[in-house]
């Protein structure tokens, strides 16, 4: 049985559909390193199943076993849905979190092409991210947030990096690119393994690519239209990101 007092160390916090599965299937390579059987425990956004007044951790601590090595787990919402982070600090303040960000159209495309894959989603691209955002207030406990339909603002990275670094210091965040990851899996490996304080793997990791779109007939293009949209609506949020990334990169360097 876990220790009463042991604690999940490290998410991967970020971002849906942004290379999050294939790093959580490198990250279980990891020797030193133990997550779930299967990703995605979606514990702190859990709105329905936990008390929050006065959470019982032992469900979730049941996914792991105790043999040593460090836990983490993957579920990408965290950073985007409200009060998720809130809990992880109460749950952990020294909780490492993993952030892993995609360019936020190619992050919104992918992302309603999963959601219309799997029948969730019965609209045109182009609609939901215009007029179909208005969706966003219906069968929500938190209007403007939405676990399906949120294909423009899960990508308004700059707000919600921001919410990360109010609650958590800078050396706590590993921010990281999806593209990285998927052309240098090694390399990013190495620093995700010196972030958390553990060896690296001995063997090379196998390149992999995890949850690639599901092959049939989409009812939408990615247009240079919606592509020049959502540009101009990710513009300021962008220049936001840049900045706090900056800043937390600095803030490690000095550190060390």
């Amino acid at each position: 049985m876990p220790r009463s007092d042991r604690r999940v160390s490290f998410l991967v916090a970020g971002v849906q559909k942004g290379g999050t599965s294939a790093l959580f299937e490198y990250l279980r390579e990891i020797p030193a390193l133990q997550l779930p059987e299967v990703k995605e425990a979606h514990f702190f956004d859990d709105e329905e199943g936990v008390d929050w007044s006065a959470p019982d951790h032992v469900p979730y601590h049941r996914l792991f076993v105790e043999d040593g090595r460090m836990w983490g787990e993957a579920t990408p919402i965290y950073l985007y849905w409200p009060n998720a982070l809130e809990r992880v600090r109460a749950y952990n303040p020294d909780m490492k979190l993993i952030l892993l960000f995609r360019d936020p159209v190619e992050r919104a495309w992918s992302h309603w092409k999963m959601e219309y894959a799997k029948r969730k989603e019965t609209e045109p691209f182009a609609w939901c991210i215009r007029e179909g955002r208005a969706r966003m207030a219906e069968g929500t406990p938190y209007p403007g947030f939405h676990r399906v339909f949120s294909y423009v603002e899960r990508g308004f990275y700059g707000r919600q990096l921001a919410r990360a670094l109010h609650l958590f210091p800078s050396n706590q965040l590993l921010l990281l690119e999806s593209a990285r990851l998927s052309a240098e899996p090694d390399t990013v490996l190495a620093e995700i393994c010196a972030f958390l304080g553990v060896p690296e793997p001995e063997a090379p990791i196998r390149p992999r690519r995890v949850r690639t779109a599901h092959e049939m007939i989409y009812p939408s293009e990615l247009t240079n239209a919606d592509v020049d949209y959502l540009r101009d609506l990710y513009h300021t949020e962008l220049a936001r990101f840049h900045h706090l990334v900056e800043r937390c990169n600095q803030n490690r360097a000095e550190a060390f």
